[in-house]
């Protein structure tokens, strides 16, 4: 495992300056959705999504990838996910419709998933183990996820910032239940992904762990 000195070299770098942005967006776009404040919750929720694309592309394009970096940009994107799948979830529980009512209940996979790769990365760690980066599918699953909320939160029935004004904006609520699955599906290969990493760095941890000290 890296000291705490390694973790933060090369660490005041823009993209790591927009993931930490990305993250205090986080209770921001909490308390304008709670507040109702959907066009504002909207907006903060796409400046996030973007923040999370570009920091990506600076970090490889002008080689500025730090050990900081890889730490705090899978935790954004978690505590992101969280938020709002957390907060759509309680949004559609009001919802008038039976079927969107009942539909809420798969926002909460979302939160499963993110919950298991936590506790598995804190397993990880608790070995000495560093978790890994993000497979492709990882990163399919996250701009999947992002694109598909911000279209929920924009124009999702009854909950969308820009249908309660206009109600002929929704999504139909079977296009509706067909993008959010749709990244669901996304987001349980991209966990399956994670799977033969991880078992084969438990593997070489075990084996490690048995080897004789050298003298």
């Amino acid at each position: 495992m890296k000291k705490k000195s390694d973790l933060f070299e090369n660490a005041w770098t823009v993209p790591n300056a927009l993931t930490v942005l990305r993250i205090i967006l986080i209770p921001v776009f909490a308390v304008l959705f709670y507040q109702e404040k959907f066009i504002w919750a909207f907006s903060v929720l796409f400046v996030s999504g973007t923040t999370d694309f570009l920091d990506g592309k600076i970090a490889r394009r002008f080689n500025q990838i730090s050990a900081l970096g890889k730490l705090l940009d899978p935790v954004a994107d978690k505590l992101t996910q969280i938020t709002i799948a957390v907060m759509l979830f309680f949004e559609f529980q009001k919802a008038s419709s039976g079927t969107m009512k009942a539909f809420s209940w798969v926002f909460l996979f979302f939160l499963v998933k993110e919950g298991i790769m936590i506790v598995g990365g804190a397993i990880m760690l608790a070995k000495g183990i560093r978790p890994g980066a993000a497979e492709i599918y990882g990163k399919i699953a996250t701009l999947m996820f992002y694109v598909v909320m911000l279209l929920v939160v924009a124009f999702g029935p009854e909950v969308g910032a820009f249908v309660r004004a206009n109600p002929d904006l929704a999504l139909p609520e079977s296009v509706t239940m067909v993008l959010v699955v749709l990244s669901a599906v996304m987001t349980f290969v991209a966990l399956l992904s994670y799977v033969p990493e991880t078992f084969r760095q438990f593997r070489e941890n075990k084996k490690n762990e048995g080897a004789p000290a050298a003298k």
